[in-house]
């Protein structure tokens, strides 16, 4: 199935239109509410950088407008240029981690999955408890749900 067809794939096409480097500076600055030479201003504080044309145009996403917006309201509760870039930079950290914490949990979901066959043949998906390591000193399963543990090195090497 292609990716534009799953709910992921809407996600990823959404996701590409925000990044998406499309408004002039001037209209940039229209919906951000601010004057295009503030939106120069911050560009050279690095607070928010836009992409740049084969011309040196700059060229705002609509993901760089909304940070032009979250500057401004930080302006305006009196925080300073450095401390606005220093929050943002932590935002973004953030943001990076979020999405690195989401493709583990996957990752791990996937890797967690425990198969057991039943005595009529049937391959049945237990819950992923079966699957970790015991610790020491804790209970094994009932004979009936006793399992083979393979681990994935036994298959790669």
């Amino acid at each position: 199935m292609s990716r534009r067809r799953t709910g992921q794939g809407l996600a990823f096409l959404a996701e590409d239109a925000a990044e998406r480097a499309v408004y002039v500076i001037s209209v940039a600055a229209d919906l951000a509410g601010m004057h295009p030479q503030t939106l120069r201003q911050y560009d050279r504080l690095g607070l928010v950088s836009p992409a740049r044309t084969s011309g040196r145009g700059r060229r705002y996403s609509y993901r760089d407008v909304e940070r032009l917006r979250r500057v401004q309201a930080l302006s305006q509760e009196g925080v300073n240029l450095e401390g606005i870039r220093r929050i943002l930079e932590l935002e973004r950290q953030v943001e990076r981690l979020e999405h690195d914490n989401r493709l583990l949990r996957a990752r791990q979901a996937a890797v967690e999955r425990v198969f057991a066959a039943a005595a009529d043949g049937e391959v049945q998906v237990l819950p992923s408890r079966y699957g970790r390591s015991r610790r020491a000193g804790s209970p094994r399963p009932a004979r009936e749900q006793a399992l083979i543990r393979i681990e994935p090195e036994d298959f790669y090497g």
